[in-house]
Formats: C-alpha cells, structure tokens, sequence
C-alpha cells in the first residue's frame, strides 16, 4: 500500500518505497504505521525511516519504559498510602512517550498534560521532583527553561495553545536571526482534550501561521469514562485534514514506529512546512487516576485484549531474540529497585513550605494586592490558639 492511500494522506516522505503500514483493527480499519510487530518482530520499508539492528540504541529504549513503569508503580503504591494526594499513572503509554521524547532536540520544548512522566524522563527531569506536585509541596517541581519541558498542565488541553504560542515564538525569532538553532514545539494531550474547544483553536492557529509545531495525541481510548469511539466517528488524525495539514497514526505501543514518526514531523516543522498531528493508538491499562475506577465502565476483557500488545513486551521479545543477554535484563531490574527506594525516601523527606512562601511566589516581584492577602492571612490565623500536646 502506498502510503498516500493511508492516514498519512498528503505526506511528502521522499520515498516510493514500500511503506510499513498495519491495518488498525478498530474504527473502521485505518492505516497505521507500524516497525516492531506484536510478536517482537522487525519490519522494514518503512517510508519514516528503515531500521536496521541497533541493540544499544534498543536497549536504551527499552530500558527508559522499563524505569518509567517502575517509576508509575512506587508513585501509585506512595499514593496508596497516604503519601500523595493522587496520582496519574501511564502503564500502557510508555511507548508513545519515550519514542516521541527520545525523538525531540535538545533546542525542541515539549508542553505536557499531567501524565507525561516518560516525556519528562526524556528530557532530564529528576524522577522525585514530578511528585512534589502530587505530594502538594509545590505548584511545580521543576523549571521548565532547564530542561524544555514546561510543568505539567491540569486544565484540559491548555497547553495545546501554549505550545502553538511557543511556536510562533520561534517562528519570529528564526527570522530576527537566521542562525539560530531550528525548533519545534511540541504539544501532548489524549483523546479525551481532543474533544475541547482550545485544540480546535490551536490547530487552526497553527495552520494559519504555519507553525512548528507537533501535535502529540496519546489516544488511550478513554476520557475518564467515556470511550473514544464516542468522541470521535472517525480515527482522531483524519481530523489533521480538516485543518490543511498532515495527520499520522502510529502503533503508539510500538517505540520504534513512534520515535521515527515523531522525528519525521519535527523535521517537517522545522524545515517551515508547517503543523503536524500524530495519533499514537495506544491503551490506558490502569485508572485515569488513582481517585477512578476503570471497573465502573470497562471490561476486563477489553484490557485483557491489549496485555499481548504491551509495548516493553515485543521490545524485550526482540532484544532476546537477537543477542541481548539476560545479564542486561538483571541490572536494570536491580536499577530500577535502587530508583524506586530513592524515589520513596526522597518523597517522605519532603516538607510542605510556609503557607506565607505561597505568597511571596505568586509573582516575581512583590505585588501589593497579594502582601495585602498576605497580611489578611496573617491576622486570621494570628486568632488560633497556640497547639499544645501535639495540638490534643
């Protein structure tokens, strides 16, 4: 199949060759652009890019999922136990977000949602520091200039519009100055922020400056409860054509295929070709949260059709069929046991700041309106008593 027959439509990917294109079983069979099959086998031919045995750029895929999903596990056990006030986790989505991070420049700015943790491992984020927001210690964790990768965005698809603004950004001042370094952005939400006005918004910004941006949609299948077939009657990257530009679905459990596609688009943005939109089809294999319940409106046996497509298990069934000792698979268990204990005693040893820092951090400079709530503060709990015996 030719790859302008599929999602793909109107892609120029310098290629006549064969593409590596897997039918998608689901919303009326549209194409999907796939290099690393369930079964852990390598394709090739791919008009994205051809893939030949690389086992240590593989085995450093894979070992980025392996820490991530460790990483999501202790973070909802600290949940569980009273550590954070919640947590969002991403078992399932490790692919999309390590192929798509690993795929970025160092000079590229990601803008993620709440559950972008694979994003931020990419970028050089200390793992701890993303729960300083769940544990309430903070409105951040981490500053964004350092690593280009903005905090993460609680209002639905808020960040869609940051990142086209980002863009444009770029776009002026690449032509201030020519030399400096070419830049995308790029934006991350899932299926269910698709549904918000502000995506619509951003894209047709986009399109109409011509941006260099990507927009990344993890679609998990589910806005909370609400399936994706409910949203959208057509697979989300069609929507990509309605707006002028290319829209790509890829097999988001494949790393491989996503990092391929995610640097083809951000080769596309950058060279002033304009916005892309890729659909990493992918599954949410735990809650929305750890405050949901995923038994209230899904079945077991749908996650249970999605468990022979987990994305770290056909990247480990091809790195062991092709040389990769099992020594690598015991080291980086007993790495990710020695990220998990420092994860824990890190987050216990964190400490929630005087309520008055919230105040002085509310703006760079100080600001009359918020010293004067500052002071109403102040003299509202000046009227407690002093706690005695542990306030009994």
């Amino acid at each position: 199949m030719d790859v302008a027959q599929s999602t793909t439509s109107g892609l120029d990917t310098g290629s006549d060759g064969g593409s590596v294109i897997s039918p998608g079983p689901e919303q009326g069979n549209p194409d999907m652009v796939q290099l690393l099959t369930e079964d852990g086998r390598l394709l090739n031919g791919s008009p994205f890019g051809d893939y030949a045995p690389d086992p240590a750029t593989y085995e450093s895929l894979y070992r980025d999922m392996y820490l991530i999903r460790r990483f999501d596990q202790e973070s909802t056990a600290l949940q569980r136990q009273g550590q954070l006030a919640l947590w969002v986790p991403l078992t399932g989505q490790e692919a999309a977000q390590i192929g798509s991070g690993r795929a970025m420049a160092a000079s590229d700015y990601a803008f993620p949602t709440y559950r972008e943790h694979g994003v931020a491992l990419t970028r050089g984020v200390d793992l701890p520091d993303i729960l300083k927001l769940f544990r309430g210690v903070t409105n951040g964790g981490w500053d964004p200039r350092e690593h280009n990768f903005q905090l993460y965005t609680l209002v639905l698809a808020a960040q869609t519009l940051h990142a086209v603004g980002y863009a444009m950004g770029i776009q002026r001042d690449r032509a201030a100055d020519p030399t400096a370094p070419a830049a995308a952005a790029v934006a991350y939400f899932g299926d269910g922020a698709s549904s918000e006005g502000d995506v619509h918004e951003a894209m047709v910004f986009a399109a109409s400056f011509n941006a260099p941006v990507v927009f990344f949609c993890q679609n998990n299948h589910w806005a909370i409860s609400v399936p994706s077939d409910v949203q959208a009657r057509v697979p989300l990257a069609q929507r990509a054509a309605g707006y002028g530009f290319p829209g790509i679905r890829v097999d988001g459990n494949d790393v491989l295929a996503v990092k391929a596609v995610t640097a083809w688009a951000l080769e596309h943005a950058k060279q002033g070709k304009g916005p892309v939109l890729i659909e990493a089809f992918t599954y949410r294999m735990s809650a929305h949260t750890t405050a949901d319940d995923p038994t209230k409106y899904r079945a077991t046996a749908d996650e249970e059709s999605w468990v022979p497509r987990d994305p770290l298990r056909r990247l480990e069934t091809y790195l062991r069929a092709n040389g990769t000792s099992g020594s690598f698979f015991d080291r980086l268990a007993t790495e990710a046991a020695e990220q998990a204990a420092r994860l824990r005693s890190t987050v216990l040893a964190m400490e929630a700041p005087d309520l008055s820092q919230r105040f002085d951090t509310a703006y760079a400079e100080p600001h009359p309106l918020v010293q004067e709530e500052l002071r109403l503060w102040q003299a509202y709990e000046s009227g407690f008593a002093p706690e005695k015996d542990g306030g009994r």
